[in-house]
């Protein structure tokens, strides 16, 4: 079952230059995508070595944050955009006014960048989420908030930038910056519904699925799609992610994160404006993958369907503890002859404790099926050093 709103206006069509902001594994898989329909995908990250540096069509070396390296790379391409909220935003607004198509728009990923500026959006906007408040340091704790989960407002990916704080003990070891508190949630289920939108106004969104976090690196471990909920809530969870979108006004792909509680509500956690891990399935289990939808979105072109093929279940490759150096896969070749096997291995060279170097799919004929081989994997596939 899938959303799906639109209205009639007419399409730009494929004959567009992007630019992506961002060169990671996100922009990788993207581009693998964008190659099936002949689009041109040209990158701009940091680093030399980037996922992305293989198979751009061109990359450049660059500071994501600089004005100047973000302005001067959107000066040529048709559309632009990001795998990373982390960026100069500033050079996206200058591009947008010089007529670049930027989606996701500036103005959303100001919105979501901030955590705490998110929150506001959920609270202005009447968007159901857990109870919050703005710290500007350490020295604005107090017990009245415990227990709560402290995020950096800015800065903060991958599973960094958030603690839980239980007691006043915990302070010690808080950001001493400027953070969003919030409620710590006694939730049932952590939930991801991935929506798309583009700007004709249609929107798409995928069943929900079902995360479960790594404890030490607040990382996604696993994912099962789809969630095991009601079908009363599946309809939920997926009008909720559309009318954060649509609040929002975005153009391009948005995962919307959400808790189950033990009383059956759904709260929004938070966003991301690009594809995300907790839509690496789609690629395999539904007829459009984030990333295809992502890229039809971006150059206004009809979305896909969002219906399932089948039952999945995705594992996150991290780097173990432990290790640092030359990447080695340990025991991926002993699954590779299981049915519904799908490994994507992101082409970085070394690995470090938590580091994402990779994800595998695994397709199915029931949840059940998937998910036991599923840990069959995460136990014994590790990404360590030669």
């Amino acid at each position: 079952m899938y959303l799906c709103i639109m209205n009639n206006s007419k399409n730009k069509g494929i004959n567009s230059v992007v630019g992506m902001i961002g060169g990671g594994q996100l922009g990788r898989m993207f581009i693998q995508e964008a190659i099936d329909l002949d689009v041109e995908v040209h990158v701009l990250d940091p680093d030399a070595l980037a996922p992305c540096h293989r198979i751009a069509h061109t990359f450049t070396q660059g500071s994501l944050n600089d004005f100047d390296a973000v302005l001067n790379f959107g000066s040529d391409k048709d559309v632009l955009t990001v795998e990373i909220e982390n960026i100069n935003i500033d050079a996206l607004e200058e591009l947008e006014k010089r007529g670049k198509s930027v989606f996701p728009q500036p103005f959303a990923l100001r919105t979501i960048k901030d955590k705490g500026i998110q929150k506001q959006f959920y609270k202005e906007h009447q968007i159901p989420t857990s109870s919050f408040r703005l710290i500007d340091s350490k020295a604005d704790l107090n017990s009245e908030s415990l227990p709560c989960v402290q995020k950096l407002r800015t800065g903060g990916y991958d599973g960094k930038g958030v603690q839980v704080l239980r007691t006043e003990e915990d302070f010690s070891k808080a950001f001493d910056a400027p953070s969003v508190l919030e409620e710590l949630i006694d939730f049932e289920k952590e939930l991801s519904v991935i929506v798309a939108r583009n700007a004709s106004g249609q929107i798409v969104s995928y069943p929900a699925v079902e995360c479960e976090f790594n404890p030490e690196a607040n990382l996604v471990e696993l994912l099962f799609a789809p969630a095991e909920i009601p079908e009363d809530l599946e309809v939920k969870a997926q009008q909720l992610a559309v009318s954060v979108i649509e609040k929002l006004e975005m153009v391009g792909i948005l995962a919307v994160e959400m808790f189950l509680t033990k009383d059956g509500q759904l709260l929004v956690n938070e966003i991301a404006p690009r594809p995300h891990n907790s839509g690496h399935h789609t690629i395999e289990c539904n007829v459009t993958s984030q990333f295809a939808q992502h890229l039809r979105a971006i150059l206004n072109l009809p979305l896909g369907s969002t219906q399932m093929i089948s039952p999945g279940a995705m594992i996150n490759l991290l780097g173990e503890k432990g290790f640092e150096g030359d990447a080695f896969y340990e025991g991926l070749d002993t699954f590779l002859d299981i049915k519904g096997i799908h490994p994507h291995l992101y082409g970085k060279r070394s690995t470090k404790p938590f580091r994402k170097m990779g994800h595998v799919t695994i397709a199915g004929d029931s949840i059940k099926e998937v998910k036991s081989i599923a840990h069959q994997a995460l136990k014994g596939i590790r990404v360590i050093s030669k």
